[in-house]
């Protein structure tokens, strides 16, 4: 599943346009995406994408990159098998559509 537009605060896949954040699977759109501590990610914000064991989870940190990605759950993450790629979304949506796994998940945060 492509994303075929992303600007502040606004995103369209497939056609639907979504403001708030989002969690991109292989079949469907989790949105909104809610974290505990809005601009600081911790596992338990992740929790439905990692049920599906992704081979890549890509991590958008919102437009300026203002949310934190801790190294300790990069590392958890990684442990397990599971490549992350955390950047500004903008570069974070370009990764994503350029991925050719079929197992790759996108986290992203749409503004700040």
């Amino acid at each position: 599943m492509d994303i075929e537009h992303y600007s502040f605060g606004k995103i369209v896949i497939k056609g639907n346009r979504y403001s708030k954040d989002v969690i991109i699977f292989s079949d469907r759109v989790l949105s909104p995406w809610w974290r505990q501590e809005g601009h600081y990610l911790r596992i338990e914000d992740l929790e439905e994408a990692l049920k599906e064991e992704p081979e890549v989870l890509v991590i958008g940190k919102g437009y300026f990159g203002m949310m934190t990605v801790p190294d300790e759950l990069v590392a958890k993450l990684s442990s397990n098998g599971i490549q992350i790629i955390a950047q500004k979304s903008s570069e974070a949506v370009k990764t994503f559509n350029n991925l050719s796994t079929k197992k790759k998940i996108a986290a992203l945060h749409l503004t700040c």
